[in-house]
């Protein structure tokens, strides 16, 4: 095994060193071991790039907090191995990755493949939940409902030895590495551009897919203007992985008759490098056999585009503040909040939005770890339990542990009195017990 750079990914290559390169983007939770049974017949025909997300197939623990900050890693892997052009097919998280590709680096992509993935995967307050259920629990709830969520019934029921190897593959992946992707996925939203993705675009999603499911993948459809659209029968989210054939066959059909190549670039979108880089090996086990595929029936649908908007002048500190009011308190706190205003506190809640989230939350002098400790503490002093429920979840979003916020409330105790900490316990238990026990 070689040692991974910082700031690069664990990858490994397939195939002849003079082909072009195809690059094939990991799941949240999988290795690259799930693309197995696509390799031996993409091979043929290109150079098959793969890499693993940090902390997961024992690549280095190093968290990216956003799907920017991964895609750089990535493309600084790249440029260290002098590959300049590439297709690129991405599953899920690694979907995500294809679209910042697309829309942020455009002139290096020659195609693109978005699988079982969506502009928006699923609300930020999910993922936020789950960030607070592994940091409580550690990654083996995750790892124990992964097959409902990545296969049909009756596969998961018929292929044992996949199902535990999917298990397996989350519980060993690095619970910080899995918490910071969580986030990044939370704050990944890119429904207002996909207008401007600029390359041939197959979407590929199975038929079952309960997590990112046909409607996400026709949103994508409708928004890119170059995208084609197939649905694989008797398939849930991990498609390469359950009806292997079917999606390597796609993905076969679509990077051999999309593939763009600029003029001024080498076919095989590589370039010479001072020094060879060696590939880095998994010490991941290889995925078991699969069992045989069904046959696909792609579905072709193509259609229009979409917006942004933008002001000028000193920032407005509302827009910035309902961000972070959000990413803090969770959508559906503030919708409610938003929702129930009128006439008479319309005012108050624009207010708070501008001031306490937009010019106090938003100041890069306190982490919201330490904001949500203070806030905690001040509204024990105030003996405001009202608004302690809302304040306790964002703190556990926030990164705190159930654990530390116990500290806080001990704390407080001492200096804002029994009476008011005891209150405070019995809310805090109870927002404990329901944050932090995971889903049946």
């Amino acid at each position: 095994m070689s040692e991974t750079p910082p700031n690069t990914l664990q990858y490994r290559f397939d195939g002849p060193v003079d082909a072009p390169v195809l690059i094939l983007g990991p799941s949240l939770g999988t290795t690259w071991h799930m693309w197995d049974r696509q390799v031996p017949e993409l091979s043929q025909h290109w150079r098959v790039f793969r890499f693993d997300l940090p902390g997961h197939g024992g690549a280095p623990a190093r968290p990216a907090g956003s799907v920017t900050e991964l895609t750089q890693r990535l493309l600084a892997t790249l440029d260290g191995l002098g590959v300049q052009r590439f297709g690129y097919a991405g599953c899920a998280f690694g979907g995500a990755v294809g679209m910042e590709l697309a829309l942020r680096h455009p002139e290096r992509l020659a195609s693109l493949a978005l699988i079982a993935a969506s502009p928006r995967f699923g609300t930020a307050d999910e993922f936020r939940q789950r960030g607070v259920i592994v940091r409580t629990n550690g990654l083996d709830p995750i790892a124990r409902s992964s097959p409902e969520r990545w296969f049909t019934g009756g596969y998961a029921a018929a292929q044992p030895a996949i199902t535990e190897w999917a298990v397996q593959m989350v519980r060993t992946t690095d619970p910080g590495c899995y918490i910071a992707a969580c986030e990044a996925l939370a704050a990944f939203d890119v429904r207002g551009e996909l207008g401007r993705v600029g390359v041939p675009t197959l979407v590929l999603v199975g038929s079952d897919d309960q997590v990112t499911g046909p409607a996400e993948a026709r949103t994508l459809v409708a928004g890119i203007p170059d995208a084609r659209l197939a649905v694989v029968p008797g398939a849930s989210h991990l498609v390469p992985v359950e009806q292997p054939a079917a999606v390597t066959d796609l993905l076969v059909r679509h990077f051999t008759t999309a593939w763009q190549t600029p003029h001024d670039t080498a076919s095989t979108g590589q370039i010479p490098v001072p020094a060879p880089v060696a590939p880095v090996a998994s010490p991941a086990p290889a995925q078991p056999a699969l069992a045989p595929p069904a046959q696909t029936a792609p579905i072709a649908e193509i259609a229009p585009a979409a917006v942004p908007r933008q002001g000028q002048g000193r920032p407005d500190p509302y827009d910035a503040g309902l961000k972070v009011r959000r990413e803090v308190l969770g959508d559906a706190h503030v919708d409610q909040a938003l929702a129930q205003a009128d006439e008479f506190s319309g005012d108050f809640q624009e207010f708070l939005t501008r001031y306490a989230w937009g010019e106090i939350w938003d100041r890069p002098g306190l982490d919201r770890r330490s904001r949500s400790c203070v806030t905690l503490t001040a509204l024990v002093a105030g003996g405001h339990t009202d608004e302690l429920a809302p304040h306790l979840r964002a703190a556990l979003r926030n990164g705190l542990t159930p654990a530390e916020i116990k500290e806080v409330l001990l704390q407080a105790a001492v200096y804002c009195g029994v009476p008011a900490a005891s209150s405070a316990f019995r809310v805090a238990q109870q927002v404990v017990r329901e944050e932090t026990t995971p889903p049946e």
